[in-house]
């Protein structure tokens, strides 16, 4: 299956789903990030034994499949827009667990240890989170914005796979050294491992889920009657985006 659209429509200036999708990143990235992002977890592999990977790994690649699904319908501008809105999210929700994490408990309150332990994430693995998340992202909205333009739109699975692997690699890459390096519970052996099976799992993720992007790339352009190039697009993070 390949996309064969050309880029012979003109972009309307207003989309009847962009907010939904964009409603949706950042859901979906700031649960991965709250909920799963620090907590290795592990599977058994037949030969090798347990294999230890990141709990977030589970849903947080979602996140990049519909960051894809913007490139892909939207644009790189548009998807700028989204990552920098995901980006101000991360942050504002790093500030409101910090503030309440500071606030003194009330009298009886069994919880608040707890509650350091889940929510008290240090600097180190907030500046990870936003670090990672930033150069993740935009690597992985370039990469398959170039692509498109490279293969005139065809082979939609080989853009979305090959951004991912690039985006998602660079987000382990970075993520998990910066944020766990040198602390106890993660020796050198087990940080490694979750960085490579981050990646791979992140990657196999998107590989598998083709068939959703294909479906929901397709409506999204059918009901926006829209198929953009990034022939004029300034690709600097820091562009003002238009439209």
């Amino acid at each position: 299956m390949e996309n064969t659209a050309q880029p012979a429509r003109t972009a309307p200036q207003h989309f009847r789903y962009y907010d939904l999708v964009m409603a949706a990143f950042v859901t979906i990235l700031l649960l991965s990030n709250l909920i799963g992002a620090s907590k290795p977890s592990y599977v058994t592999l037949p030969l090798i034994g347990q294999w230890s990977f990141g709990a977030g790994v589970l849903f947080f690649p979602v996140s990049y499949i519909i960051g894809d699904i913007l490139t892909e319908v939207y644009g790189y501008a548009r998807a700028r827009r989204v990552i920098w809105t995901g980006f101000a999210a991360l942050l504002f929700m790093a500030f409101m667990a910090w503030v309440v994490v500071q606030l003194p408990p009330a009298a009886g309150w069994p919880g608040q240890e707890a509650y350091e332990f889940v929510f008290g994430n240090s600097w180190r693995i907030v500046l990870a989170s936003m670090v990672a998340f930033w150069a993740g992202e935009f690597a992985n909205s370039y990469v398959l914005a170039k692509m498109k333009i490279w293969t005139a739109g065809r082979h939609l699975w080989m853009r979305t796979i090959g951004s991912t692997v690039v985006g998602q690699g660079l987000d382990s890459l970075i993520f998990y050294p910066l944020a766990f390096w040198g602390l106890a519970g993660w020796p050198v052996e087990l940080l490694w491992q979750v960085v490579l099976s981050q990646w791979a799992i992140k990657t196999a993720w998107e590989a598998l889920l083709t068939p959703v992007t294909y479906a929901a790339v397709r409506a999204l352009k059918r009901a926006e009657q829209v198929d953009l190039y990034d022939t004029e697009t300034d690709f600097s993070p820091f562009a003002r985006t238009r439209g």
